[in-house]
């Protein structure tokens, strides 16, 4: 029997969740049942294949007059807790959009409400979906590239000047006095920590020894476009660093560096490249497994949930220290440029410290950049 579902923001990014259930509704496994929009879609907007559903702005009406069993949340940052628990309270289980909450305390209001309430969460960070996760964990346990030193990330993306005008919240570090988080690190790229964090196996906040930001802006923004992170673990350092203003945009990549060789993913292409001694380079492509049909599978009895609240502990302490360090500092002007054609900003030399950051688990200061400001530290 099909899963009722409502989606709660289905416009933006919402329209990948729209074009999955229509996937998954085709199969079988679930209904659409309703969409909680501040402004009903119109016919064209729903996708050849749903039947028009019920329609709401009132999230908790919907979900009483619809009887969903599974609410999948794609709203504004700061919107994520109250919506998860206005689900909760009535039974729904949840896939809510990653970052799950702009700060460590609203993030823990809404884990300690789903679980008094009995539900599921998932939260949804695809990349840990990826078969590709586990394969690689069972290669360092197996000590392919012997002792493990550390992980790198790197994220080098670009976004032109409009994207911080699609929605109020955009760029934002708080509007209306509510914590909104919207860096680079937090947000677009927020898949590079967390599969970092994920891969070293340290994903719950407890796991987190200490952490070092430095936060960048070379748009006219509130928030970090240019930043990187170092996160203090049991098991070594995480570093990240990403931006969204590459000169050469890419795929964004995790590195995990050995005693005895390195390995390399690029975690929107499910792929995998082995580096290590007494072997040529080894690169395998893995299949993914979607996280609302996980969910719905879950809730069947027949599968672990992948990404349940207190798996994403520690990605949501260096989102906590993200918006408690200083507000990031903007570059001088001659740190970027602007490229009319594409109406974006630039920071040459950048993508090559991203790649430096991943590969030497440093960070930008550290690497000599010019502008870089001297680290932030917080502890757990």
């Amino acid at each position: 029997m099909s899963v009722p579902i409502v989606l709660t923001g289905a416009r933006g990014h919402g329209r990948r969740h729209l074009d999955n259930i229509r996937r998954l509704q085709a199969r079988g496994l679930v209904r659409l049942a309703g969409i909680c929009e501040l402004t009903p879609l119109s016919a064209e907007e729903i996708p050849d294949g749903l039947d028009r559903p019920e329609q709401s702005a009132d999230l908790g009406a919907l979900l009483d007059r619809t009887g969903a069993r599974v609410a999948v949340i794609c709203t504004p940052i700061p919107t994520h807790t109250d919506l998860a628990l206005t689900a909760a309270g009535r039974g729904v289980h949840i896939l809510l959009e990653k970052p799950p909450a702009p700060s460590y305390a609203e993030y823990r209001r809404m884990a300690d409400g789903v679980a008094e309430a009995g539900v599921v969460c998932q939260i949804g960070f695809q990349s840990l979906g990826s078969h590709a996760v586990p394969a690689i964990r069972r290669l360092i346990a197996e000590g392919a590239i012997g002792e493990l030193a550390g992980v790198g990330g790197a994220g080098a993306w670009a976004r032109p000047e409009a994207y911080y005008r699609r929605a109020p919240w955009a760029g934002r570090r708080r509007l209306n006095g509510v914590d909104v988080v919207d860096g680079v690190l937090t947000n677009p790229l927020a898949h590079a920590v967390a599969t970092a964090l994920a891969l070293l196996g340290t994903t719950r906040a407890e796991d987190v020894t200490g952490i070092e930001t430095e936060l960048l802006r070379a748009n006219d923004i509130e928030s970090d476009d240019t930043s990187c992170v170092r996160v203090g673990t049991p098991h070594g350092p995480v570093t990240v660093a990403a931006t969204l203003c590459a000169e050469e945009p890419g795929e964004p990549y995790v590195v995990l560096h050995g005693e005895s060789g390195r390995i390399t993913f690029w975690y929107k292409q499910d792929r995998v490249l082995v580096q290590r001694a007494g072997h040529g380079p080894e690169e395998t492509g893995y299949g993914r497994t979607d996280l609302l049909e996980n969910l719905v599978e879950h809730l069947a009895g027949g599968a672990r949930l992948l990404v349940p609240p207190d798996e994403t502990g520690a990605f949501m302490k260096v989102v906590e220290a993200v918006r408690t360090a200083p507000d990031p500092a903007p570059l001088p002007a001659h740190a970027w440029r602007l490229l009319p054609a594409e109406q974006r900003r630039v920071v040459p030399g950048i993508d090559g410290l991203v790649a430096a950051a991943a590969d030497t688990l440093a960070l930008y200061s550290e690497l000599g950049a010019a502008w870089a400001l001297p680290k932030e530290v917080s502890t757990r």
